[in-house]
């Protein structure tokens, strides 16, 4: 792999700053970005629930952290990019390998690096991160390569990044500060607002898995990838992934009041309405024959799946 380096490219090397160019586009900023605020959400949660804690302390753990799951996250999404090849020149031909930016080889030495630093960095921070980064590291890799592939089946694929995204992130993350911040890292002790974010981003997740599926269902279909858009085509697969995130927010306004002793009801109630009545406005205007719009569309959701991890932390300070 000597020489592989990110400025590989077909036309030769690029320079420092379009290097950089293509590993933020490499990085699908959507999913790092949720990654960042999913960690920096549940850091504040850590702290404002655990006894005699203030949010300042262990900063250094937290830009570790940080660093870890931006690794992880590279890890991850490169390793899919890499196995996609010819899907991706189809469905989306501007990511960085299909559009020449990158070469095969390089990519794959940016995916070998931030698995191997990941898991470095998770074995110096204690065994709760280490099991976090190692599960989300195999379900990953599950995910994109053989022999399980398991993007090749809708249920396995969206089950997996549920996974991930719901179980790994919410409360492996909040096990790991708990231990750092000085409390008990036990499953027992998980504040309700951990649950109930677990329980939420549960089928956020699912709806995220199936609705990434729709404008890409040519590509899909040419290399048999059966996502629920090439089952039951893209209607139904709407319906199948706005349902229950719609009812994620139902749920989360009639459960804050009555569960969530440690945040505020308040904030909850009129932060998930406000969501809610967001995300509605976006799907009567969204366009399924359009795959640009529906893109743009797409990544509005990422966009609440951001609020949430902001909503939930301040939620929890003004209690």
């Amino acid at each position: 792999m000597r020489g592989a380096g990110l400025a590989v490219t077909v036309a030769g090397r690029a320079s420092p700053g379009a290097a950089a160019r293509t590993l933020w586009r490499f990085s699908r900023p959507h999913t790092l970005i949720a990654t960042t605020t999913s960690i920096l959400g549940i850091y504040v949660i850590a702290a404002e629930t655990l006894p005699g804690v203030a949010v300042g302390d262990a900063l250094g753990d937290l830009g570790l952290t940080l660093l870890a799951g931006a690794l992880v996250n590279l890890y991850i999404v490169g390793i899919n990019q890499c196995e996609d090849v010819e899907i991706d020149r189809v469905n989306k031909p501007g990511l960085p390998i299909p559009a020449g930016l990158l070469s095969v080889r390089a990519a794959w030495w940016l995916v070998g690096v931030s698995g191997l630093l990941a898991l470095a960095m998770a074995l110096t921070q204690g065994w709760v991160e280490t099991v976090a980064v190692g599960a989300a590291l195999a379900i990953g890799t599950a995910y994109s390569s053989p022999p399980f592939r398991l993007k090749r089946f809708p249920a396995l694929a969206a089950a997996s990044i549920s996974l991930v995204r719901a179980a790994v992130v919410n409360i492996g993350v909040y096990l790991h500060f708990a231990s750092t911040l000085g409390g008990r890292p036990g499953l027992s002790e998980l504040p309700g607002t951990i649950v109930a974010l677990t329980l939420f981003v549960l089928p956020f997740s699912f709806a995220i898995a199936v609705l990434k599926d729709i404008p890409d269902a040519e590509g899909d279909r040419r290399h048999r990838i059966a996502t629920f858009t090439v089952r039951l085509g893209p209607r139904a697969a709407f319906l199948m992934g706005i349902t229950p995130l719609a009812g994620a927010y139902l749920g989360m306004i009639v459960a804050a009041p009555l569960f969530l002793n440690d945040a505020s009801a308040a904030v909850l109630v009129a932060g998930h309405l406000l969501c809610l009545a967001v995300l509605l406005w976006l799907t009567l205007r969204v366009d399924l024959t359009d795959r640009v719009a529906f893109t743009r569309f797409y990544l509005r959701v990422w966009a609440l799946f951001f609020a949430e991890y902001l909503l939930m932390p301040l939620a929890v300070a003004v209690a």
